[in-house]
């Protein structure tokens, strides 16, 4: 076989091999998303999402409701909302979940507000400070179902273990469409995430 033979051989099976990888990422990321971790913790750390003039999204909102049903339970009696401004000079996704909360009854005591991170690593790293400063080791991680892998493994190279408590009423995860569009979103950023690329 001619070099330049083994070099389009060598580049197929790279190809597939990436290929293949992916599928596994992506299957890894559904199957998680449907896995319910619930159970008593320190901490239920929230993700934010989207913010609109001081009110959650309806993303946002589904994700406080679940974490107020979660404290409602009795799961734990702290909770962490996470989320910057994200260009809104006047509320912080952090902010506005923290208020929302304290109106559904939560003692405004018993939530901490994150309101500097703009991405999923920076809430991570910033919630982790949080737990840490309280020698927290675990928490009750509240997103999307197909947000909860990258969270997993981004708490767990911080030493803290999550369990996923995926949001059961998920506008996303209801539509099939969104729900494959974001998935596949998810794949490359663990990807990118194995390559060492922090986002």
């Amino acid at each position: 076989m001619q070099p330049r033979h083994w070099i389009l051989l060598a580049g197929f099976l790279l190809v597939v091999a990436f290929a293949a990888c992916e599928v596994s990422i992506y299957r890894a990321i559904r199957q998680q998303a449907h896995r319910d971790e619930t159970r008593p913790a320190p901490a239920i750390v929230v993700f934010g999402a989207a913010e609109y003039d001081g009110r959650p999204s309806p993303v946002f909102k589904a994700r406080l409701d679940h974490a107020f049903a979660l404290y409602q339970a009795g799961l734990s009696r702290l909770i962490i909302v996470s989320g910057g401004s994200g260009g809104d000079p006047h509320f912080t996704e952090g902010g506005v979940g923290r208020d929302y909360l304290v109106q559904q009854g939560v003692a405004q005591h018993q939530i901490i507000a994150e309101t500097h991170s703009q991405s999923t690593y920076q809430s991570v790293r910033a919630i982790t400070s949080i737990l840490r400063a309280r020698r927290l080791r675990d928490c009750l991680a509240v997103s999307d179902g197909f947000h909860l892998y990258r969270i997993k493994l981004m708490f767990k190279a911080f030493g803290i273990t999550a369990f996923a408590s995926p949001v059961p009423n998920s506008p996303i995860e209801a539509d099939p469409f969104e729900r494959r569009m974001y998935s596949l979103r998810e794949m490359i950023l663990v990807t990118l995430w194995d390559l060492g690329i922090r986002v």
